[in-house]
């Protein structure tokens, strides 16, 4: 395995971990390439925290490889790494622009700069005014801004957030998003564990989804998207459109308007085809649209057995 600049910034190899008789992940492999936002899935107790815990050395795998910056994750290896974890941990009787200061101290930053980027910060969150406050006198939303703060204040090249947005109204979800982005376009590779599948759709590159202790789906987004489950077909037309028909089944229809399931094996070119062959039949618009990421995660624990792997 290569370390330092050539190495990926995450490479998981046969990961398997056990507690007791449990296996709670099962001959697991991926990688996190450097520069992407990587959505990492799965329902609650799926093992998305498990894994991130084995990866920073918090746990003992049982076997096989987790490897960051190509060697075995230790806090003084020198990786430059923001880790927000699912337990959040801050000095709440402090206040909070001394508890950011301190951490920014930590992290390599001095007293000035620190402080500087936390009052910017927290004018970018809406917690300017709130700087002089102890923590335990903010929302749980509102530390959940001071924690996320202390995560990416040095600017780190790796970025893990485990449920970033657990507690945030849809407002402050939406600045969560927009700040993970920023970031992004900067160049830091950030791996978002989360069962928020909008989330992963608008922000990550490539997804992982985890599911009875195995990966069950890996590729890009579009990928993902393109490959698992049935497409829609929603047309405008003139004329009569036929019940039955080889291609597709009617799954609605009102006033010159249709929504088309393909079945099973069929492409969305071969129900056009057949549409266009139908005498009598003029398609004056259409729109396909494909499932979303969160249907696609529902129908997959759903199923007992996974059709994409």
């Amino acid at each position: 395995m290569k370390a330092g600049s050539d190495a990926l910034p995450i490479e998981v190899r046969n990961f398997v971990m056990r507690f007791g008789d449990t296996t709670v992940i099962e001959d697991l492999s991926f990688e996190v390439r450097r520069g992407e936002t990587f959505g990492f899935l799965g329902s609650n107790g799926s093992g998305k925290t498990t894994t991130i815990r084995a990866l920073l050395s918090i746990y003992e795998p049982t076997s096989g490889s987790l490897l960051v910056e190509g060697r075995r994750f230790a806090p003084d290896s020198g990786a430059k790494l923001g880790y927000l974890p699912e337990e959040r941990g801050l000095y709440k009787k402090e206040p909070v622009i001394d508890t950011m200061v301190y951490f920014g101290r930590l992290k390599g930053m001095g007293a000035a700069e620190a402080k500087r980027w936390s009052m910017e910060y927290l004018d970018r969150v809406g917690l300017a005014d709130k700087s002089g406050i102890r923590i335990d006198k903010l929302s749980g939303g509102q530390q959940q801004k001071v924690q996320l703060g202390v995560t990416i204040m040095n600017r780190p090249n790796l970025l893990i957030l485990d449920e970033p947005t657990k507690g945030f109204d849809p407002v402050n979800r939406r600045l969560l998003m927009e700040i993970i982005e920023e970031l992004s376009v900067a160049g830091t590779t950030t791996v978002l564990v989360t069962h928020q599948m909008e989330e992963a759709e608008r922000l990550c590159d490539r997804v992982m989804m985890l599911k009875d202790s195995k990966r069950r789906l890996y590729g890009t987004v579009d990928d993902i998207l393109d490959s698992y489950g049935n497409s829609q077909v929603a047309i405008k037309y003139r004329g009569q459109l036929p019940a039955q028909a080889k291609t597709y089944t009617v799954a609605g229809q009102s006033g010159g308007q249709s929504v088309l399931n393909p079945n099973n094996g069929t492409t969305v070119a071969q129900v056009f085809s057949e549409l266009g062959s139908q005498t009598g039949l003029e398609v004056t618009d259409f729109r396909v649209r494909r499932q979303s990421l969160d249907e696609i995660f529902v129908s997959m624990y759903s199923q007992k057995e996974p059709s994409v792997a």
